[in-house]
């Protein structure tokens, strides 16, 4: 399977380079045809890239929020990350509407973290860390923050623009408006080196002090790795919901639990999952597309339960 992962990869990226409404072939590139060189660095370069990192940064997201919430079932989107970076969403459009990207992307990271903090302080706190009870609680707490999120757009008149950007859709990646994806390189970079930490600490706070490290450190570190990965999609794509926990389950059922082995192989079914759904909605009703968060939903809500009910099986 090793063998056939990059083949696969490629197939795909040519196949999302070619689909869409305006015509671009390989001969017209080759004959140096100015439109058709202005479609492909426009619009179809940017999107493959913004459709690699995001997968890519968004599974990994997953994986270490699996890691020190030490849930299987703990991801970005049911522990309250996105809730809370859409709530930072809102307050910059308030607060510092037209500023930088980067600007939004603090507020938006700020939030994201705190009120990820929040929850894993609380999980660290209950007692009875059932399988499924965490990401319930994750899901009721998200829900409260949504709640204010849409107090605040409605309010500030916001809704329809708050309706858009939770939408998951690729199709508005143009150049010059991805390029803050990027940061998932060297994050997912920085993941990867300490793999090692993350995995002590999910084992637990006293395995953790007893070989050295300093367990709320660890976990601080998570959270922040986990908030800057989910924020930087969240801002640029919208929300594209349980590619953060069927990602790393489905990998690690094969590949086993060494996270040091998983984080790579994560980030690249997450790459293959997310191109394929977006290549999927682009060709259903052709020339329209459908936003790939229809797509995964679907596909990710079949697998989930799949995954409850396998553990509660094996339990």
């Amino acid at each position: 399977m090793k063998y056939l992962s990059i083949p696969v990869l490629v197939v795909l990226a040519i196949l999302s380079i070619s689909i869409g409404v305006a015509h671009v072939s390989l001969a017209s590139l080759w004959a140096g045809d100015p439109e058709a060189w202005t479609i492909f660095t426009t619009s179809r370069i940017p999107r493959l890239l913004a459709i690699c990192l995001a997968g890519a940064g968004l599974s990994v997201a997953g994986l270490i929020m699996q890691q020190i919430c030490q849930n299987r079932f703990a991801a970005p989107d049911t522990t309250g990350t996105i809730d809370c970076a859409l709530l930072g969403y809102v307050l910059t459009l308030v607060m510092f509407g037209g500023a930088s990207q980067w600007l939004d992307l603090s507020v938006i990271v700020g939030m994201a973290m705190a009120g990820t903090w929040l929850f894993v302080h609380f999980l660290q706190r209950l007692k009875f860390k059932n399988t499924v009870l965490v990401p319930l609680i994750g899901i009721m707490y998200g829900n409260v923050v949504s709640s204010l999120t849409q107090f605040l757009a409605y309010k500030y008149d916001l809704i329809q623009t708050l309706q858009a950007w939770t939408v998951a859709n690729f199709s508005s990646v143009l150049a010059g408006n991805y390029e803050v994806l990027f940061v998932a390189i060297p994050v997912c970079g920085i993941a990867y080196a300490y793999a090692s930490q993350f995995s002590a600490a999910s084992i637990g706070e006293s395995f953790a002090k007893n070989i050295g490290l300093d367990y709320q450190k660890v976990v601080l570190f998570g959270v922040m790795v986990v908030a800057l990965l989910s924020s930087a999609v969240v801002m640029i794509v919208g929300v594209i919901p349980f590619l953060g926990l069927i990602v790393p389950n489905v990998v690690s059922l094969f590949m086993g639990d060494n996270i040091k082995r998983n984080l790579p192989w994560t980030a690249f079914w997450g790459v293959v999952l997310v191109l394929s759904c977006d290549i999927l909605g682009r060709v259903i009703i052709f020339p329209y597309e459908v936003p790939i968060a229809m797509i995964i939903s679907i596909l990710g809500g079949a697998v989930f339960i799949y995954l409850v009910m396998r553990d509660k099986a094996n339990a």
